[in-house]
């Protein structure tokens, strides 16, 4: 088991943290553009209407939304997949496994949260947003952490993704539960007929991926057009694919392993340049103190490091949990920071709690400012932790 997981979780970070990098330059180019002559033609491509569709059964949206809601899609079925084999054969597969990361996972979406809704106490029409500050992005988290080389444990790359995981199972269930719109029932009930069908190819472990991919885009078109957010589809097609198939194949592991390349490398860039343009121009700093900005900046930054390291300590000192080996308490600090990296979860929920434009650039203007500072901070405190001499890279029990 140990020679099969430890090279699989070595190839998925180093495509995430490459991924990551791309992520980068992406959101650093938006916020170019965004500032620049071109700013206008940045708005205009984004908003161009592209409808597609069969007969009476159109689908009208802005290329933005597109990306949102279709391409994302696709990086929600590379998350569904990465969950189920988590749970089902990694780092969530045993309470001794997931204890640590669920319960740092926790505290690092409920206190974020309540830092949130505190500062926008008096602001209700911004109470919306949250579920912001409590996502991360574990591309632009390990990323960072990519910098660092081969000094950083693997014990603790794999802590960073369990948490991660986690913290998307979290961002699924408050998209399902409290960002969806008014429901259509008969597209919705039309979805779940397709998930059915899904759930029974998975139940013969067919290994063929032609069924999942062509069934899993009908149940999103019903699913988009139901008014319940149509990237939960992608998390539902995902669990149906079996981790073996009939034959002896792996599915789960197969496609994965194909998405992961266009995820890392196409589809979150494209959404990062899509959602990062912000303009800074004219922007006074006290625009970051009001109430939204300021609450996610704070609860990614804040938030994220009592609810992740304090309840982390607080499960290792109560013996509900156990620090991995080669892990000390500083790393688990610095952790807590890269997690406070929630950019692309972060946008693409704030993106359903409003539809005012000036909202959402506030929104961007928080998340932006939230995560630079946890990025930098993170990567300086981990520096300081580790020592300057590559270390040998312990297998994953």
């Amino acid at each position: 088991m140990v020679t099969t997981i430890a090279p699989m979780l070595r190839e998925f970070l180093q495509k995430e943290s490459a991924g990551g990098i791309t992520l980068i330059f992406a959101a650093a180019l938006a916020l170019l553009v965004a500032n620049s002559p071109l700013a206008a033609s940045y708005t205009e491509f984004l908003g161009i209407q592209v409808v597609a569709g069969i007969g009476s059964f159109l689908i009208d949206k802005p290329l933005l939304l597109w990306i949102n809601d279709g391409l994302m899609a696709l990086f929600f079925f590379l998350v569904g997949l990465e969950v189920k084999r988590e749970v089902l054969d990694g780092q969530l597969s045993s309470w001794d496994k997931a204890s640590l990361p669920l319960i740092a996972a926790v505290g690092g979406m409920a206190i974020p949260a309540a830092i949130f809704l505190m500062l926008n106490s008096g602001s209700p029409e911004t109470q919306a947003g949250w579920a912001i500050p409590a996502a991360t992005d574990i591309a632009f988290a390990l990323g960072i952490l990519s910098l660092l080389g081969p000094r950083v444990p693997v014990a603790l790359k794999a802590l960073l993704l369990a948490i991660a995981v986690i913290d998307d199972i979290g961002a699924i269930a408050i998209i399902a539960l409290f960002y969806s719109g008014n429901i259509d029932m008969t597209m919705l009930g039309s979805g779940a007929i397709v998930l059915l069908v899904l759930g029974m190819v998975g139940r013969f472990r067919i290994g063929s991926s032609i069924p999942y991919v062509l069934l899993g885009i009908l149940m999103w078109a019903f699913v988009l057009k139901s008014g319940v957010h149509a990237t939960l589809a992608g998390v539902a097609a995902a669990m149906c694919v079996p981790m073996v198939a009939r034959d002896g194949e792996r599915p789960l592991e197969r496609m994965e392993h194909a998405l992961h390349p266009w995820v890392a490398f196409l589809i979150i860039p494209i959404f990062g340049f899509a959602n990062a343009g912000v303009s800074l121009i004219g922007l006074e700093p006290s625009a970051l103190f009001e109430p939204l900005p300021l609450g996610i900046a704070l609860g990614l930054l804040v938030g994220k490091q009592i609810g992740i390291f304090g309840f982390a300590y607080a499960a290792v000192k109560t013996g509900m949990a156990k620090l991995p080996e080669d892990v000390n308490w500083r790393q688990v600090h610095a952790v807590s920071l890269l997690a406070a990296i929630g950019f692309t979860m972060s946008l693409f929920i704030g993106n359903l709690a409003f539809a005012d434009p000036v909202l959402i650039d506030a929104v961007k203007l928080g998340v932006l400012a939230g995560s630079t500072i946890a990025a930098i901070a993170g990567y300086l405190l981990l520096r300081a932790t580790l020592s300057q001499e590559p270390e040998p890279q312990p297998e994953l029990a």
